[in-house]
């Protein structure tokens, strides 16, 4: 396959087989694009990036080398099952990059989600071209771009895929799952033998908790939220049906508690679950009752500077998915 049109007689990959045939197509063409030259790839943990890691593996070895730029952003487990899964298990040659104090330095007091997101993004191109320009030989930048992406963006995706790094590091793309949607990237994740965690991977957005945490982003603030959400996740994905997305909030606000007889001023966690076909339209979850009572008292029993609790029940329109 060539181009950026995906042709009417592609067939969707929906089975293990169509799957399979699929990667092995793709592994004769990316050793044909690549030959024995060196791969860059930006691997942020995110169902794309990890499909187009495992693919590559599989293709060319140790010719790839994978960044995975740790900016204190991500959800509890992520950065650790990046290393267990592409370094222990997959022999990945992957540079694993603490860049927490970093990030979290330059979004200290920036309240404006429009300015986070700037700075998270910038400071993401930056970062990874540091860590490129220590690389030799690297001619080819792998990219997790999907056939959506082209659709909506001309090929480029506006986060964690780099697509604004210095002239300097002119490399070309190498871009296997771009004629993909996004069920069909699982499908081939799961035939590569990825974990169901990572393969069924919610939406994230590319700055990550930083636009859970509204408002100017604080450590222990942040790290709350980080808790917060792994219980949310954790018991809401106990039902039977789980909702397409859930993860918690935790607003710029503080209310008063009780705890030992005395009052404190603590944060509130808010819980989101929402369905949707295209994002564009989005309807709350009623969720049980058993469930939301067990995130409540668990959230206020196990994170710390947390005293309430509360159930986001807003459709978009007029509320967007996210908060920020």
């Amino acid at each position: 396959m060539s181009g950026n049109v995906r042709p009417e007689s592609m067939k969707r990959i929906n089975t293990p087989e169509l799957a399979e045939a699929f990667i092995n197509e793709q592994v004769e063409a990316v050793r044909e694009q690549v030959g024995d030259k060196k791969v860059l790839l930006a691997l942020s943990g995110g169902v794309d990036s990890s499909v187009v890691a495992a693919l590559l593996i599989r293709a060319i070895g140790k010719q790839l080398t994978c960044v995975h730029v740790n900016h204190g952003l991500l959800r509890k487990g992520e950065p650790e099952q990046v290393i267990r899964v592409f370094r222990d298990q997959m022999d990945a040659n992957l540079i694993y990059v603490d860049a927490v104090d970093r990030f979290l330095d330059k979004l200290a007091g920036v309240s404006d989600p429009e300015e986070k997101r700037k700075i998270i993004g910038k400071e993401f191109i930056d970062v990874f071209a540091e860590e490129a320009k220590k690389l030799d030989g690297i001619e080819f930048l792998a990219q997790g771009t999907i056939y959506p992406d082209i659709l909506e963006s001309d090929g480029v995706k506006a986060h964690h895929n780099v697509g604004g790094l210095p002239e300097d590091l002119d490399f070309e793309l190498v871009e296997p799952v771009k004629l993909l949607y996004k069920d069909e990237v699982r499908v081939v994740g799961k035939a590569l033998g990825l974990p169901d965690n990572m393969v069924y991977r919610q939406p994230f957005p590319g700055p990550g908790l930083g636009v859970r945490c509204v408002g100017a982003i604080t450590r222990d603030r942040l790290e709350s939220l980080r808790e917060a959400d792994a219980i949310v996740r954790e018991e809401i994905g106990k039902l039977d049906e789980t909702p397409w997305q859930y993860f918690a909030v935790i607003p710029d606000m503080q209310s008063t508690g009780i705890k030992d007889g005395k009052r404190y001023m603590g944060w509130a966690v808010v819980i989101r679950a929402i369905n949707t076909v295209d994002a564009v339209t989005a309807e709350s979850v009623v969720l049980p009752w058993e469930t939301l009572r067990t995130i409540r008292d668990r959230v206020i029993a196990e994170v710390p500077g947390v005293n309430r609790v509360l159930w986001d029940m807003s459709d978009k329109p007029v509320s967007t998915i996210e908060w920020e």
